[in-house]
């Protein structure tokens, strides 16, 4: 599904990752973690082609991103979906105009594309604020939105950067449980965090990230 091959990359003199060798298998519950700086985001950008690596290849779905021209980033990406922990919605959107976004993109029209956008928000319990918009929500709810988004094109890879940072602990065990359902589902779960109880309650593979350098791989303990 994912592998990287001796896989470097540098930001002017500041080492990101440094001779990254991994294989994550379709389906899998991958947690991202290490201090800040230790490469977490560089990794998942990566892999979702918003950098490229200065030494290495990496494959995604058996295609090398290092091969891929510019136009067919776009096309790889229709395979993905991305979390971040700042939201970045369109706070005077509704939920359903945000969520609906990544299939007008893609070009979706018509009774499939409401019928989607409606199975995200129900998926993350969001359907009977549809009409809302976005910047009056709270930031659980926002956060659920943003999951929605990253589902509703049904994602084969699902990438999280910090998605609980903004959280408190109540809805931080929610967020979480969302992403093990989605996991449960088939897609396989990439989550960068320095969150110890996130974790734990993700209870999957945990790959620790030091000064770009992996300095373990430890499988689910369950």
């Amino acid at each position: 599904m994912i592998q990287f091959f001796h896989v470097s990359k540098r930001f002017d003199r500041t080492v990101a990752l440094k001779d990254v060798t991994l294989h994550i298998q379709k389906g899998e519950r991958v947690l991202l973690t290490g201090p800040s700086g230790a490469g977490k985001t560089t990794l998942l950008k990566l892999i979702f082609g918003a950098d490229t690596p200065d030494e290495g290849q990496i494959l995604v779905q058996n295609r090398n991103i290092s091969r891929l021209r510019g136009s067919d980033i776009p096309h790889l990406r229709r395979s993905m979906g991305f979390v971040l922990q700042d939201f970045k919605l369109l706070p005077k959107k509704s939920v359903f105009e945000n969520v609906v976004l990544p299939l007008i993109i893609q070009g979706g029209t018509g009774p499939e594309v409401k019928k989607k956008v409606t199975e995200a928000l129900k998926a993350v319990g969001m359907d009977h604020k549809r009409a809302t918009q976005t910047g009056v929500l709270s930031a659980g709810e926002q956060q659920r939105v943003c999951i929605a988004r990253a589902v509703v094109n049904s994602p084969i890879i699902l990438l999280a950067d910090e998605p609980t940072g903004n959280l408190d602990t109540d809805l931080t065990v929610e967020i979480v449980d969302l992403f093990k359902t989605i996991n449960a589902r088939g897609t396989t779960v990439l989550m960068a965090t320095h969150n110890r109880q996130v974790v734990e309650q993700m209870n999957g593979r945990v790959l620790h990230l030091h000064s770009g350098r992996i300095l373990s791989d430890q499988g689910t303990t369950a």
